[in-house]
């Protein structure tokens, strides 16, 4: 029963639905609940970030994703303009 997903809601509807509605070039989605899909955490790439806050780019994900973040439990984004993932890369390499 553990692998049964209660929500309907999945990584790949999610990712889905922000690269569409955010033009998002770069979009990550891990289930965390086991595949019951109740919690993800997501890594947002977005030009629609572009001089908005943390709270502020979190608040667009939130819109753009009411009704999914209204069937699961838990829903973290890390949000990221293009220029702040590419040098995240760099610091990384």
């Amino acid at each position: 029963m553990a692998d049964t997903n209660t929500s309907g809601i999945s990584a790949q509807s999610l990712k889905e639905t922000l690269t569409k509605q955010l033009e998002a070039p770069y979009v990550e989605v891990e289930d965390m609940s086991g595949g019951c899909g109740q919690a993800f955490q997501a890594i947002i790439v977005s030009p629609q970030f572009e001089k908005k806050n943390m709270l502020a780019r979190h608040r667009l994900v939130n819109s753009v994703l009411k009704a999914e973040i209204a069937a699961i439990h838990a829903w973290t984004p890390r949000c990221y303009t293009p220029e702040q993932w590419e040098q995240l890369q760099k610091g990384q390499a």
